[in-house]
């Protein structure tokens, strides 16, 4: 009768358990030990037409793998996602912090291809590191207009109007001509590019 109740006990106690904490490898860190294969080699003189692959495996540096963050238990034997961070007391004051923080400029086009530079973070901030860089670019600056982000320079005897509108916490720069039509590609690409290279931030 004590031998069936404490088979009965050791088994309930086992299943409440469960097999994570008892360390039984159940093979989700087989990825690690894979091997890598030489591409397929076809008979010469055969016919084929040339294979390209759908999904080529990425090169990845070897200094990437070694810092890469460890998705495993403590034991180190079963796949395991890292707990979330607790929330901090300070949160309303890393949110002000936010509004000053301005992402790196990125040179993307639009759907007429003409060159934008895309910057996350806060408008003002932005537009205040747009006119440091043209000021540091020493490009003259015509004219600036006091209810929005624009400002009229003068490059090799040409007028240009840099705007800036944003989009929640996106914000692009646009070069335009005088008249508000787009600025030739050539030429607002070669601008943006050098506010993106002398960027403050």
């Amino acid at each position: 009768m004590q031998l069936r109740f404490g088979l009965a006990l050791a088994l309930s106690a086992f299943s409440l358990v469960g097999c994570s904490s008892m360390g039984i490898n159940n093979g989700s860190l087989d990825y690690k030990n894979t091997a890598t294969f030489e591409p397929l080699k076809y008979p010469e003189g055969s016919m084929v037409r040339p294979a390209t692959p759908l999904y080529p495996s990425p090169t990845v540096d070897p200094l990437a793998i070694e810092h890469a963050p460890k998705l495993e238990n403590k034991r180190g034997n079963r796949f395991a996602l890292p707990r979330p961070d607790n929330v901090q007391a300070n949160a309303p004051t890393d949110r002000q912090d936010d509004n000053t923080n301005v992402g790196r400029p990125q040179l993307v086009r639009d759907g007429n291809q003409n060159p934008l530079l895309k910057i996350d973070g806060n408008s003002a901030t932005i537009w205040q590191y747009t006119l440091a860089t043209l000021s540091s670019l020493n490009h003259t600056i015509v004219g600036q207009s006091k209810n929005r982000y624009e400002v009229t320079i003068k490059v090799d005897q040409q007028v240009y109007v840099l705007r800036l509108t944003s989009v929640g916490t996106s914000n692009n720069i646009a070069v335009f001509n005088a008249d508000n039509s787009f600025a030739d590609q050539e030429k607002a690409a070669e601008l943006l590019t050098q506010i993106y290279q002398n960027w403050p931030a």
